[in-house]
């Protein structure tokens, strides 16, 4: 995919994370807030998106590259296992603490929001312990940088 192409979808996607409310924590966090002034504006967002992404799901499993040419490479692994559910359970907390998913986050870090940039320091380091961690269980014995016999 040439770059403009990457620039202008990522102006689409953000574009409409601020339409949408999404890098507004404060509508983020009222729409989780289900038991003080709960907010469900976000839901038909989240409703529409799924909506958006079962029809291109459906129009992808059909093909093996992408409208750009690149080879398309859906997951096949279909397991919710330990490491999904833990995983799901940490952004969800992270989301609901900030108020912040990475998409809208790093919207808002373009505009200068100071609990943006300090998110996604937080989610940068979670990113390199996460991957600290799953070298260190591929690795024979368990520690990092250890050679493989």
């Amino acid at each position: 995919m040439p770059p403009i192409t990457g620039f202008f979808i990522g102006l689409l996607f953000g574009t409409g994370l601020i339409l949408s409310g999404m890098t507004d924590p404060g509508k983020v966090i009222g729409f989780l807030d289900l038991r003080g002034a709960w907010d469900p504006s976000l839901g038909l967002v989240m409703a529409g998106a799924i909506a958006v992404s079962a029809i291109a799901f459906r129009i992808a499993r059909r093909r093996n590259r992408t409208l750009a040419g690149g080879r398309l490479e859906l997951p096949s692994n279909k397991t919710i296992d330990g490491r999904l559910a833990g995983g799901s359970l940490a952004f969800g907390i992270g989301w609901g603490l900030a108020g912040f998913c990475p998409g809208p986050a790093l919207v808002s870090l373009t505009a200068g929001h100071a609990k943006a940039a300090l998110f996604v320091l937080a989610m940068l380091a979670g990113m390199a312990a996460f991957e600290l961690m799953e070298r260190a269980r591929r690795t024979p014995g368990g520690a990092v940088g250890a050679q493989e016999q």
